[in-house]
């Protein structure tokens, strides 16, 4: 158990910015679960990135946004920020991680509200759109998502760049929201990150791995 925990240790310590991210999302996640749902949604639409706090402030949302979690369940987001955060910035440097994490988190968020804008004007979105709730860190995870591609080496990148594509493309097919689209704009972004990854390491053979397992 001790050589469990240390080696627990040793791993959140390699990514300190995923694992800080995560202790914020935690505190907030429990303050979330003492307000009334009242409060909660006025509190939230402050700093929310829609259209009207985007035009007010586009600074301050941009980083509150982020840190809060849509639904207020943390656990789930552990579990992914471990998987995909911390294993992008071990490979990449917090520095690096943190660029495609605001990169995706910005450009995706002004993606999707400048189509729903877009669709406001055109008649398609009600005008009180422009006030919706929209916040949370998918975009950033999303673009996390896109540029581990990169940390693979062929053909294991072909395989996970097409579920990944699936995986964001599909809502599309159906009823697709601003949502969606924000999302799937995301892994492109991550995808463009490609010049972040050079001098990074040789790409992950998962193959090679479980040779030197077995052997």
């Amino acid at each position: 158990m001790r050589r469990g925990l240390g080696a627990a240790a040793s791993y959140i310590r390699s990514a300190p910015g995923t694992y800080v991210w995560l202790l914020v999302l935690f505190l907030t996640t429990i303050a979330l679960h003492h307000m009334s749902p009242h409060f909660e949604e006025r509190f939230l639409r402050h700093r929310s990135t829609n259209i009207h706090q985007l035009s007010q402030d586009p600074l301050r949302v941009f980083i509150t946004s982020a840190m809060w979690i849509d639904g207020g369940h943390w656990l789930p987001y552990a579990a992914l920020y471990t998987v995909f955060h911390a294993q992008a910035e071990r490979w990449l440097g917090t520095a690096r991680w943190l660029t495609v994490c605001a990169a995706a988190h910005v450009l995706a968020t002004l993606a999707s509200e400048g189509a729903l804008l877009q669709a406001i004007k055109d008649g398609m979105a009600p005008y009180s759109a422009v006030n919706t709730l929209d916040f949370g860190v998918s975009y950033a995870l999303a673009g996390v998502v896109g540029v581990l591609t990169y940390r693979l080496a062929a053909p294991w990148s072909y395989a996970y760049l097409t579920v990944v594509l699936l995986v964001y493309a599909l809502p599309l097919t159906a009823t697709p929201t601003f949502t969606d689209f924000g999302h799937f704009i995301s892994v492109l972004i991550g995808l463009a990150c490609y010049p972040l990854t050079r001098g990074c390491g040789k790409p992950w053979n998962p193959k090679e791995t479980l040779v030197a397992l077995r052997s």
